[in-house]
């Protein structure tokens, strides 16, 4: 647990010092976040131990609580201070914003996925309010109830097809998980014979709005544009995330119309040390997906089953906003591994 304290906690004093600051300091803070994170994956050995997997890891969750409440205070800090007067100005800004974007991006999003899998109510709730905070409350509904059930298959907007660059892959997923999170919550409250008052997307909406409004409240109109250039950044590497983990992989459907199980060879994983940790184990994507219940320091990894990718995640998701050099990597490697199974 201490690599997963060190590596999601040690960010927020530079967040907020960059927030203060800008300019080089925020320069600085970002390249940690970053060149630095990618060159201790590069130097430290590769992670392949795997934990007792039935093992309970109660501290990770009071990790990931901790974890959903301090996005909440880093959110709050960016706008009031990004946004308002007193913290970085000017050209200063753009930094602590890209800065704060990729902490989001690699820390808060794999937290609240965590705790939207997670079954108390309280930690669920949590979930959905990050990803609200960051405008994609959706998720929390279209992950579980779509992506889960039609991973690696055409059915599911949000997986990759070999070939798709990331930019049409983006609107598809977007779009699609918009409209089939909300199509399966509304067909799932009237089988069970509730209101649609009741509707979570209602709930993700009025969310937004309010985020909005708490913005315009800290820092007018500048401190909305402060949460949507944060909160898109954010959205951009949690779609970068779910193209690269399932670009290509394919589950083959029965020909009774079912689809077969999720396996081993259905996600593209990752044992990097440091990223991994940062990410509380969403490279280990492929477990995840056969065990959705499982918390995140028992995921397990397997070079023998899983699908491996070259680099680490982050690394990838850069590779991936240059389609033809993430064609140039990425289709080779996924041949050479359907290859070999």
């Amino acid at each position: 647990m201490i690599g997963f304290l060190i590596a999601t906690l040690s960010p927020i004093p530079l967040l907020i010092l960059a927030s203060a600051m800008g300019g080089a300091v925020a320069w600085a803070v970002l390249a940690y976040l970053t060149v630095f994170t990618a060159l201790l994956d590069h130097v430290l050995p590769q992670n392949w131990r795997n934990h007792d997997a039935t093992e309970e890891f109660r501290a990770g969750h009071g990790l990931s609580i901790a974890l959903g409440v301090m996005h909440l205070f880093l959110m709050v800090i960016a706008v009031r201070y990004l946004g308002g007067p007193g913290g970085a100005e000017g050209w200063g800004v753009l930094p602590a914003v890209l800065a704060f974007g990729v902490y989001f991006g690699q820390v808060s999003h794999p937290n609240a996925h965590e705790l939207i899998h997670r079954s108390g109510k309280e930690a669920v709730q949590l979930g959905k309010i990050v990803y609200t905070s960051l405008l994609f409350g959706h998720h929390a509904s279209s992950h579980p109830k779509v992506h889960h059930v039609y991973v690696a298959t055409p059915y599911d907007p949000n997986t990759a097809l070999l070939g798709e660059s990331f930019y049409r892959f983006f609107v598809r997923a977007w779009i699609g998980s918009f409209r089939e999170g909300m199509r399966i919550e509304t067909h799932d409250l009237r089988r069970a014979g509730r209101p649609l008052t009741s509707h979570p997307y209602i709930g993700y909406v009025l969310g937004a709005l309010a985020m909005i409004g708490l913005a315009w409240l800290l820092a007018g109109a500048e401190g909305i544009g402060i949460l949507v250039a944060i909160a898109g950044f954010a959205q951009v590497q949690i779609l970068l995330s779910d193209y690269v983990q399932h670009y290509g992989l394919e589950r083959e459907e029965r020909s009774d119309g079912k689809l077969a199980p999720v396996r081993a060879q259905h996600s593209w994983n990752s044992p990097h040390r440091v990223t991994s940790a940062m990410m509380l184990n969403a490279s280990r994507h492929s477990d995840h997906h056969m065990h959705p219940g499982r918390i995140y320091p028992s995921l397990q990894i397997d070079p023998d089953i899983m699908p491996i990718l070259p680099r680490s995640l982050p690394v990838m998701a850069m590779i991936a906003l240059v389609p033809g050099w993430w064609r140039r990597v990425m289709n080779p490697h996924l041949l050479e591994w359907q290859s070999d199974i």
